[in-house]
């Protein structure tokens, strides 16, 4: 084949010298509009499994680098006068410079063409090219010709970062966290050859106009940053190798990404490739990275299917189909990354101690879990659990100290044994509102399963409340009685809390049982319905008048009659629901609320009527019991609520006296479209508890122990509410602590003979670390 890469980066004379290693009868050139010797940029960095990679493909090329690359394990901290370092990490620093001329030199061994100072404009320019590599970089010409084609998505990010470097060397991947008078700067630092050090200079958007810094030139940005961080660099200088640019240094991410990947132009097969497909934040050293696999994976696919002309569109549509999906992870892993940079000035660096600030910090792509920190740095996870455990009051010695989800929590007078929820879940099992023996089971099972709080499924405070004619209720006189039965054999047979959620369906009641036809109307038995507004749920489901002052000082006395049953019936948290759609959250959304009275428009007008019944509430609960309130933190629609929204609710509700808030998304509009995902919803806990500073639980797509363990040990969330995997498994909280190798968990003693057989079984399985 004839191949020719536009652009001189590592992607393009990575697949240029492994194509010609692969068959050197293939014509291949590389064209580059720098010189040979230019670059721009300092140090590059990857990981060790990338280099093992490249090992695999081509050893001299890969020998090459590990005897110019400076290889680093640790990662350490400085922040609020504290250094905190941890290990086990593996990266990899070199040049950019050294990078690319030993991918030169390798080119030219193999007998790859290499042609520079020259600017290709298009592709049209290599007619006879049977295959045309576009590694033009960020700013790609031959994407930008084909834009309808590759369907570009740039996005342009707010924070400002300027590149430079020192001769002030650092022996590990190096965090440095600086306050000014505006707000919070961070130098990601990291050594890259004997003499070089890579100095990344970040910080959010508002902070760089308070301090000038759009108006400053080059030299005064550098001397900006000298001076702030000055204290690392021990006299020495911070350079900048960027003179060539124009206007400020300072510059936004771009994060690129491509719906398609390849297009025939009518003459050549043209296949974007690194910077120009897809980049990657530099919070987790990932662009040369996915350049260089991008390389690998073309080639080994020419290998195994054919390297011929004819080969070559079937090659790259399996090429795009491969790469897609590991691409789409490590950005979303290095998206992850990149958020926690922007935000950690506003929402962690003051709220958060250095240890903690530590966690968060090497956990912040979330691919980097609880239990992947233990591989990769016992010593150091064992100690910061031991400082957790003795922040939430549990003084430890140590190697005694237990993962963070089985340490204690206190709200008010409430203190639970550790934090793992069962999260509110409908049964639609009920007798007239009454809780029965299904009930009892249900939540005993689960209590004697470990967990250190329980919530009813969502409890009606009228019988025109009931989402379905199967819900619980509290109402009744009798409606006490039944909900005693269960707390009180939860206190006497567990060392459980209780706790009950208390809400209205407004327009999504009057609804058959969900194994019948979920939020489907009744066919006969309903009963009128109210909302915020007059939108039917469902196109044919029941129009619900909207509330009048009269029907809404109803509803409110309902749930203090509701709150003060739930007093006599001995539970220990109260939970009001304004999530979901319901009445209450009906009122919160735009969605749902169309009214233009004092109840509808902005935030403060929206909330008013939740929050009146919320503080009657409160009022008729003991004040030394917590309170929650459970939100829908996104609307996932257009013109609906966003996390901002929730911010904004949070912090009303915890000004009017609520602990807690339980943090759920969606179901509030019929097509909406949440974004699912591995601990999806914890974003919008986190957000919360460090921005609005009240507690809160993460819910959503958590099953294991080791995403509770990772949520709480980094303060993303004080409780972990577990919701289907309980339905499957009563006993999950136990069963996640044998299955993590934690002992100190006490079972049930009518269970105890099982104990030791069921870990004996998980260790066998490999299941269950040895002890």
């Amino acid at each position: 084949m004839r191949i020719v890469c536009i652009g001189g980066g590592p992607a393009g004379l990575y697949f240029a010298l492994l194509m010609k290693k692969l068959n050197p009868a293939h014509e291949i050139a590389v064209v580059e509009r720098n010189r040979p010797y230019d670059t721009f940029g300092w140090g590059v960095v990857f990981s060790d499994a990338t280099m093992d990679n490249m090992r695999e493909w081509d050893p001299v090329t890969a020998e090459a680098i590990q005897v110019a690359f400076n290889h680093w394990d640790d990662i350490e901290l400085h922040f609020k006068d504290h250094t905190i370092r941890s290990g086990g990490h593996g990266f990899v620093g070199i040049g950019r410079k050294k990078m690319l001329n030993i991918l030169q030199a390798r080119c030219e061994e193999l007998g790859v063409e290499l042609v520079f100072d020259r600017d290709v404009e298009s592709d049209s320019e290599f007619p006879d090219a049977d295959l045309i590599i576009a590694s033009d970089g960020i700013n790609s010409r031959i994407r930008n010709k084909y834009a309808e084609v590759f369907k570009p998505d740039i996005v342009t990010r707010p924070n400002r970062y300027i590149w430079l470097g020192t001769n002030q060397l650092f022996d590990a991947f190096t965090f440095l966290f600086e306050k000014t008078e505006h707000g919070w700067f961070q130098a990601h630092v990291y050594k890259f050859d004997d003499t070089t050090t890579t100095f990344i200079v970040e910080c959010p958007e508002h902070v760089w106009l308070a301090h000038g810094l759009d108006k400053a030139g080059q030299e005064q940005s550098i001397e900006f940053c000298q001076k702030l961080f000055g204290k690392y660099l021990d006299g020495h200088r911070l350079m900048t190798n960027a003179r060539h640019l124009r206007g400020s240094a300072w510059l936004n991410f771009q994060r690129v990404k491509c719906e398609q990947w390849h297009h025939d132009n009518g003459r050549s097969h043209v296949v974007l490739m690194g910077d120009a497909v897809h980049t990657a934040h530099f919070a987790i050293g990932s662009g040369t990275k996915l350049a260089l696999e991008d390389a690998i994976e073309l080639t080994r696919l020419f290998r195994d299917e054919g390297d011929t002309p004819e080969h070559i569109p079937a090659v790259l549509e399996r090429y795009q189909a491969a790469r897609n999906i590991d691409v789409l992870r490590l950005q979303n892993a290095a998206w992850n990354a990149m958020e926690w940079f922007e935000v950690c000035g506003a929402r962690y660096c003051d709220t958060l101690e250095p240890e903690q600030f530590m966690y968060s910090m090497l956990t912040r792509s979330q691919r980097i879990s609880h239990e992947n920190l233990r591989l990769r740095d016992a010593t150091w996870l064992e100690g910061y659990e031991r400082w957790f455990a003795n922040n939430a009051g549990l003084p430890v010695k140590a190697g005694e100290a237990p993962p963070p989800m089985f340490t204690p929590f206190t709200l008010r007078g409430l203190t639970l044994a550790n934090r793992v929820v069962v999260s509110p879940m409908a049964m639609y099992s009920a007798d007239d509102g009454s809780a029965n023996d299904f009930h009892l089971v249900h939540f005993g099972a689960r209590a004697l399963g470990g967990a250190g709080l329980l919530y009813t499924e969502m409890t009606c405070v009228s019988p025109d409340a009931r989402i379905t004619p199967g819900c619980a209720g509290m109402y009744k006189p009798e409606h006490v009685n039944a909900w005693k039965r269960v707390v009180d054999f939860v206190h006497a047979n567990s060392g459980a809390k209780m706790g009950i959620q208390l809400g209205h369906a407004g327009r999504k009641g009057a609804t058959k049982l969900a194994w019948e036809g979920i939020d489907e109307p009744l066919e006969a038995g309903g009963w009128p319905l109210m909302s915020a507004s007059p939108l039917p749920y469902l196109p044919h489901s029941q129009v619900p008048r909207e509330m009048t002052r009269d029907d809404m000082e109803r509803v409110r006395d309902d749930f203090v009659r509701a709150t003060k049953m739930a007093f006599e019936a001995g539970f220990d948290i109260l939970e009001l629901h304004c999530a979901h759609g319901y009445l209450l959250s009906s009122f919160l959304s735009p969605l749902t609320n169309r009214r233009r009275d004092d109840y509808g428009g902005g935030h403060e007008n929206r909330v008013r009527f939740p929050l009146e019944v919320f503080r009657a509430m409160r009022a008729a609960w003991p004040s030394n019991r917590p309170m929650s309130v459970r939100l829908s933190c996104h609307d996932w629609f257009p013109g609906g609520n966003t996390a901002d929204d929730a911010v904004a609710f949070a912090r009303l509700f915890r000004d009017a006296g609520a602990d807690l808030i339980d943090c759920s998304s969606g179901q509030v509009w019929k097509g909406d479209r949440p974004v699912y995902g591995r601990m999806y919803q914890t974003p919008f806990a986190d957000r919360i508890r460090n921005e609005a500073g009240i507690p809160t639980v993460a819910v959503g797509a958590l099953y294991e122990a080791d995403h509770a363990n990772s949520i709480i040990a980094a303060g993303r969330a004080d409780l972990c509410a577990i919701a289907r995997p309980h339905l499957a498994d009563p006993a999950w909280t136990l069963h996640e602590a044998a299955k993590i190798g934690f002992d100190d968990v006490a079972w049930p003693k009518q269970y105890l003979s099982a104990r030791s057989q069921y870990e004996t079984n998980l260790r066998r399985e490999g299941g269950a670390p040895d002890k």
